[in-house]
């Protein structure tokens, strides 16, 4: 059994439940919440959690209720769910501060694996500074082009739009990108981008 709870927020009681028996099984604590409305009325009293939300919810998506969460300044490593992801949605998940983004369908080891980053992020300071400065030195790998097309994929654009600003075809954007990905050592795009974003890399300064 972990030492952190899992929040689970999600309006549909089958999916939560499900969810729920799948981590529990793997040894996670779990709690769950039917409404982003009624967790945000219980995290204040997180201490040690870990939420992982659905992206369309109705009343308040998952994505504002993480900027909820930022704007009282409850520090809870969030993942975001959705079954229709694209690349900005991607960017503005990491921005309002959760730490992966993951698209429907998935395998069960892909979320344990999101939880497992997410839990890295409760343990307080030292370690999180040499995180850092990893993901800066991988930064410095990349060639000028390289980097063009990351700056590009963190601001939100999708490939279409990056080849025309950049001149070049969508499929020289999709080498880029994977070349990025590769040296950046990225399980995935949103990955790729919460790393970026993590070292301070964006538009401001590419």
């Amino acid at each position: 059994m972990t030492d952190y709870t899992v929040h689970i927020v999600d309006d549909e009681e089958p999916v939560r439940k499900s969810f729920a028996f799948m981590l529990a099984i793997n040894g996670y604590a779990v709690k769950l919440h039917q409404s982003p409305a009624s967790f945000l009325s219980f995290a204040p009293s997180i201490h040690n959690g870990i939420l992982v939300t659905d992206l369309r919810m109705p009343e308040i998506s998952g994505l504002d209720l993480i900027r909820q969460l930022g704007v009282k300044k409850i520090p809870i490593p969030s993942i975001v769910i959705t079954g229709h992801g694209d690349v900005a949605m991607a960017v503005a998940a990491m921005k309002a501060g959760a730490v992966d983004f993951i698209e429907k369908p998935f395998e069960d080891n892909v979320i344990i694996e999101a939880i497992e980053r997410a839990s890295e992020h409760l343990i307080v300071p030292g370690a999180k500074a040499d995180g850092i400065t990893d993901i800066q030195t991988r930064l410095q790998t990349l060639s000028e082009r390289e980097r063009q097309v990351l700056c590009a994929v963190v601001a939100g654009f999708p490939n279409k739009s990056i080849a025309h600003d950049l001149d070049i075809s969508a499929r020289t954007v999709e080498v880029h990108r994977a070349s990025a990905m590769s040296k950046m050592k990225a399980k995935n795009l949103p990955h790729l981008v919460r790393m970026a974003l993590v070292a301070g890399f964006g538009p401001s300064r590419c």
